[in-house]
């Protein structure tokens, strides 16, 4: 369990207990509207949290996938680079056998 979820879970068990408090405890009532105000305020700031987090995850995955179709350019770069030398070897190979034929009925 990771660190946020258990402090998620944590949150969860103090704001039931802070719900089934009652006034019977007599608990002036500034701190009762205190601790709703700070539950209200630790809610607040974990629905901001998991929306910035989705937003990271959205972004992650985007980067993902563009690094992924960058790798895939560039291995087909690299096979077009390899497939164009060997061309021209195969061509140098033949000017050369070319050049060698020319010689030998030129002499």
């Amino acid at each position: 369990m990771s660190i946020i979820e258990k402090k998620e879970k944590n949150l969860n068990q103090l704001l039931n207990r802070l719900n089934s408090l009652s006034l019977t405890y007599s608990q002036p009532t500034y701190e009762v509207e205190k601790i709703k105000s700070e539950k209200n305020e630790i809610l607040r700031q974990k629905s901001e949290i998991e929306k910035k987090n989705q937003e990271l995850m959205r972004e992650h995955k985007y980067l993902r996938d563009k690094i992924k179709n960058l790798q895939l350019e560039a291995k087909k770069r690299s096979e077009l680079e390899d497939n164009l030398n060997q061309e021209i070897e195969d061509i140098s190979q033949e000017t050369e056998n070319l050049v060698s034929e020319i010689e030998k009925w030129q002499m």
